[in-house]
């Protein structure tokens, strides 16, 4: 059956800082059905404006779901002051940007079951929210560590450049790292590309700046995962993605396997999921998440 036409709702979210976040909500198709009483927020990857989203957000609103989506500060409408003055860094995506849309998904749906989908950091800035505890489960793609050893090959040598060299060097010389050029994404402020190369430079990946695991919000996190390795994506090869799994201690955590072929496609990379390439997997996600 075919998805119900759905009119997005751009909105602003005031984090508990005090800090304002572009968002857009796609309310529920119809009278909702039997997911009329669940909230989808989805968090996205490392410099992907929401609007990436958009079409993945509207099958699940199509389908009876309220879905949330976000810019993290210093991303496409939650960019403040232009990229240069930026201040913010990543941790603060997760401890902040992500806890506050929790937060306001529960305000504006009282009493209903929250869920997530978290795109590679958007699974990772999950564990680091106080309150994730509140969402039943996380629906996650490509959501891996980004500890640099967990490559091999090629690859391997090529992040550890990127981590070690061009990005905090890059980043401190411009005042901003230029994912763009380089098919990361958005660019971004420096302070987020800083830290994103100091965890990725460190075993334990997320960790604060004396080193030390954050691991406390992940480790109270007793909800569903489903973990979507996708076998073409260099990004997030399977150990990585396992490795994040790990830190879920408590979490019910299943890890599925998704290749190109299972959608007919040629490729899917880190990225198709959401695009039109990987639309046949969609019904497998929405089937998961109304078992939640």
């Amino acid at each position: 059956m075919a998805a119900a036409t759905v009119a997005p709702e751009p909105f602003r979210v005031v984090a508990r800082d005090g800090r304002g976040l572009a968002a857009t909500r796609y309310p529920a198709a119809g009278d909702g059905g039997a997911d009329g009483d669940a909230v989808v927020i989805v968090n996205g990857a490392t410099g992907v404006k929401r609007g990436y989203y958009d079409r993945y957000a509207r099958f699940l609103a199509g389908h009876g779901f309220e879905v949330l989506t976000y810019d993290y500060r210093g991303i496409g409408d939650s960019l403040e002051g232009g990229i240069r003055a930026e201040t913010c860094d990543m941790r603060q995506w997760g401890e902040i940007d992500v806890a506050s849309m929790i937060d306001e998904a529960a305000r504006r749906y009282p009493g209903q079951r929250l869920l997530a989908v978290g795109h590679s950091a958007g699974g990772q800035m999950f564990g680091l929210a106080d309150n994730n505890d509140r969402v039943a489960a996380l629906f996650a793609v490509s959501a891996q560590s980004g500890y640099w050893k967990h490559w091999r090959g090629l690859p391997r040598w090529r992040l550890a450049l990127l981590w070690h060299v061009l990005m905090p060097g890059l980043a401190s010389a411009l005042s901003y790292f230029p994912s763009r050029r380089i098919g990361f994404g958005e660019d971004l402020p420096a302070g987020v590309a800083r830290e994103w190369a100091r965890w990725c430079r460190h075993p334990d990946y997320l960790v604060d700046r004396d080193g030390r695991p954050l691991r406390e919000h992940f480790r109270r996190y007793r909800g569903r995962i489903r973990a979507c390795v996708v076998t073409d994506d260099w990004m997030a090869p399977r150990a990585a993605v396992e490795a994040l799994m790990g830190c879920f201690d408590a979490a019910q955590v299943e890890i599925a396997t998704l290749s190109p072929a299972d959608v007919g496609a040629r490729a899917l990379g880190h990225f198709g999921y959401f695009r039109e390439a990987g639309k046949p997997a969609w019904q497998e996600s929405l089937a998961w998440l109304r078992q939640q």
